[in-house]
């Protein structure tokens, strides 16, 4: 029997070039998406690909991107494209042509993957249960690259990026979970598609500990490791605010943290 050829990840080529590069062609990419969606109210294939080999990095984060002058993959500054991708889509039609520009790049493995780590707001647990289906649907062909995320010199698997980025989340909502981060990943990404607001509180309150002793430098340590006062201010959170939350994912919910501190400041 003939092996099966090996994956060959596939990415948008100008994500490939220096920092300065990449976001002047991130203008023109985001134009000509926005043309096309124009036009047809759909978004195309990127117009030029180019292969990963197996091993080549991919910059995932700001905090990675040493810009020496040469030419890397850098997969944080897909974003940059977001504002000129607005350009000329009238203000009414702009959130039904965010969701489909979310929609079609979560169809791609390189969406899957930008779409993951870091996820981008908003971070609902129904949004971060899409945007987790995808990534394991691209799971084999995205394990070539090595990853950069925290420094350039640290390379991680896509086993270990996830862990780093995800594992308090995932025992957040499956206490207990497989030892494998995709197999955890595919049982966190089951729960929160069905999950209800008092499950999506439970995950929240069982994620902030692990928050409150990851950020020292919150004045009201004490009150924010109350279960009674965090249930108070879970429930008095209007629908959009909890939906924000609602993941357990550590950025969003750091923040309302923050937000909470400074309020029992003020009294």
């Amino acid at each position: 029997m003939t092996p099966a050829p090996p994956l060959v990840l596939e990415l948008p080529a100008w994500l490939y070039d220096t920092t300065a590069a990449i976001r002047r062609k991130a203008r023109t990419e985001g134009r000509w998406w926005a043309r096309q969606y124009l036009k047809t109210g759909a978004f195309p294939q990127p117009r030029q690909m180019r292969q990963v080999p197996p091993g080549e990095v991919l910059v995932m984060h700001s905090a990675a991107n040493f810009d020496t002058g040469d030419p890397r993959w850098r997969m944080h500054l897909f974003g940059e494209i977001s504002v000129d991708l607005a350009e000329g889509v009238p203000d009414e039609e702009y959130p039904r042509m965010r969701e489909s520009f979310e929609s079609f790049c979560l169809s791609t493995p390189w969406g899957a993957i930008y779409y993951a780590v870091p996820p981008p707001p908003p971070r609902s647990a129904e949004r971060m249960a899409i945007r987790l289906a995808s990534l394991l649907r691209f799971w084999d062909v995205l394990q070539g690259p090595r990853y950069a995320f925290w420094s350039f010199d640290q390379k991680y698997t896509l086993d270990e990026l996830m862990d780093d980025s995800y594992r308090k989340t995932l025992e957040a909502w499956c206490p207990g979970g497989p030892a494998s981060v995709r197999e955890h990943l595919a049982l966190t990404m089951e729960r929160m598609a069905r999950a209800t607001r008092e499950d999506c509180e439970e995950a929240v309150l069982r994620m902030i500990p692990y928050l409150v002793e990851a950020n020292a430098d919150l004045k009201h340590r004490e009150v924010l490791s109350d279960p009674d006062f965090l249930r108070e201010r879970l429930s008095a959170l209007p629908p959009e605010k909890f939906e924000d939350i609602s993941s357990a994912f550590k950025y969003g919910l750091t923040g309302q943290l923050y937000t909470w501190d400074r309020e029992l400041g003020r009294h």
